[in-house]
């Protein structure tokens, strides 16, 4: 049938033709010389969860290359939703960050010493250019330069998309090479990635050794922030508005702001519940025998909406089932080491199944693409066809 063909289509070994292969920028546009003399030091804070501070971490390593600056380890900003302790080298291989660097950007641990006294050993007392978001190649040279020329150090706090997208060909090569090759995970990652991911496989007997991810966005911070209704009870809705307002503060409280969660649905705007994620995958062909690893945070009234799924898919795994509460432990409390483990298995996934648009999708499709020649099959759902699907009172799994 046409569902067990498309099956069998998903699951075969990436497609690769010869000749049709993509070629990584940083092969085309990178080159390898002496560098000129520092003009100083950068120093940025990046904030929100994993592949936010990704983000920035990537624009850093450009602009240090615009500047000609050494770029110092970033620090990281205690988010009050992802409410991670980490630094840099907690979640990166920071040693092999600076190395896989070193012909192309200068990386230091923390700032020498004798720039350190200059101000009073207090990074605060560094100027703060408050730089806006998307800001040009330009503004840098102009406005960011002359000041780390003069100072010999500048900070820029907070650094989230604080660099344009239409840079030169070369500067978006770097944060490619930052992105794919000098970001590693920590060891204590990688180490327990790679028994997830060996785990996996093994309970993958059925399908060849292959599996599929999923990225579930039903956290209880998602489903405030959509302002969609799930339940619909009095209990939801008191729940929504305490996480709303613990993450938000106001946000969705200030005057003129209009909630319509029935046009949120419509618009595809709403994320997947549990449910959703399965009965579009039985639709799709996947039936009881698919081996399927859930990446997520903590799922909302994770008793209620993750019962269903795993009868439609008993095969299901996450992190929390494929580990043991041991190995877990060096992880707990740290939102973006978990979701490191949760990304590296994904990543070499046969299939990605994507359910809402944040960072973390957009990252690992590009990731996946870069690793195997531009081709990597992603399931990306169109929402706003879904939904009526799901509304539909005739409709059977």
């Amino acid at each position: 049938c046409d569902q067990q063909h498309f099956f069998l289509l998903l699951m075969a070994p990436h497609y690769k033709k010869s000749g049709k292969r993509w070629v990584p920028c940083i092969r085309k546009r990178l080159t390898q010389s002496a560098l000129p003399p520092s003009n100083g030091f950068l120093v940025i804070e990046a904030n929100g969860g994993l592949n936010q501070q990704r983000i920035s971490i990537c624009d850093a390593v450009a602009v240090a290359s615009l500047l000609n600056a050494t770029l110092v380890s970033p620090a990281f900003h205690l988010n009050s939703v992802w409410r991670d302790s980490s630094k840099f080298g907690d979640i990166f291989d920071e040693d092999h960050f600076i190395e896989t660097l070193r012909k192309h950007v200068r990386v230091v641990k923390e700032l020498p010493e004798n720039v350190s006294a200059q101000f009073d050993h207090n990074i605060s007392s560094i100027l703060n250019m408050r730089t806006k978001a998307f800001s040009s190649q330009s503004y840098y040279l102009e406005k960011v330069l002359p000041k780390l020329l003069e100072l010999g150090a500048v900070r820029i706090a907070p650094f989230s998309n604080r660099l344009a997208n239409s840079v030169p060909s070369n500067i978006n090569a770097l944060r490619c090479l930052a992105n794919y090759e000098a970001l590693r995970f920590s060891e204590p990652i990688r180490i327990l990635a790679d028994n997830m991911v060996d785990r996996m496989i093994k309970k993958s007997a059925l399908t060849g050794g292959k599996y599929m991810s999923v990225h579930l966005r039903f956290e209880e911070d998602m489903v405030a922030f959509s302002c969609c209704i799930y339940d619909g009870d009095w209990k939801e809705n008191i729940a929504m508005e305490n996480a709303r307002e613990r993450g938000w503060r106001g946000k969705f409280r200030r005057p003129g702001r209009v909630i319509n969660p029935e046009a949120n649905r419509r618009n595809g705007r709403c994320p997947l519940a549990p449910i959703e994620v399965g009965m579009m995958l039985r639709g799709m062909g996947f039936d009881n025998t698919t081996s399927l690893y859930v990446a997520s945070g903590k799922i909302y009234n994770a008793e209620k909406y993750m019962t269903p799924l795993r009868e439609l898919f008993p095969l299901l795994q996450t992190k929390e089932t494929i580990t043991s509460p041991e190995e877990l432990a060096q992880f707990k409390g740290h939102s973006s080491r978990l979701a490191a483990l949760d990304y590296t298995v994904c990543l070499r996934s046969e299939a990605f199944v994507m359910t809402q648009g944040s960072n973390f999708p957009h990252f690992l499709m590009g990731h996946r693409r870069y690793l195997y020649g531009g081709h990597a099959k992603t399931i990306t759902p169109d929402k706003q066809k879904m939904v009526l699907l799901f509304d539909n009172p005739d409709i059977r799994v």
